[in-house]
């Protein structure tokens, strides 16, 4: 597969490392139960279709960007630079 930076163009997926999916993820309380706990820490989605992924582009200009792309077919609709606001 081959990711589009938008500052060093397109690159194979071996430059970047995988953070997981860019959706907020809801935190338990601190007092919560080990088992919340567990599976905040442990239990992700894992869907077949379109996502929104986030990427750092670790072997070139160590951006950060949130990629849509289709697990399934691999098709890459867009790549966007987080804003670091």
């Amino acid at each position: 597969m081959r990711l589009p930076c938008p500052l060093c163009g397109t690159r194979d997926r071996r430059e970047f490392y995988y953070q997981g999916a860019a959706v907020a993820l809801d935190r338990p309380a601190p007092d919560a139960g080990q088992e919340a706990w567990e599976n905040y820490m442990h239990l992700r989605d894992n869907p077949a279709g379109r996502t929104r992924d986030l990427w750092m582009h670790e072997a070139g200009c160590g951006s950060w960007i949130v990629v849509e792309r289709d697990t399934v077919t691999h098709e890459i609709f867009s790549a966007e630079l987080i804003d670091a606001d």
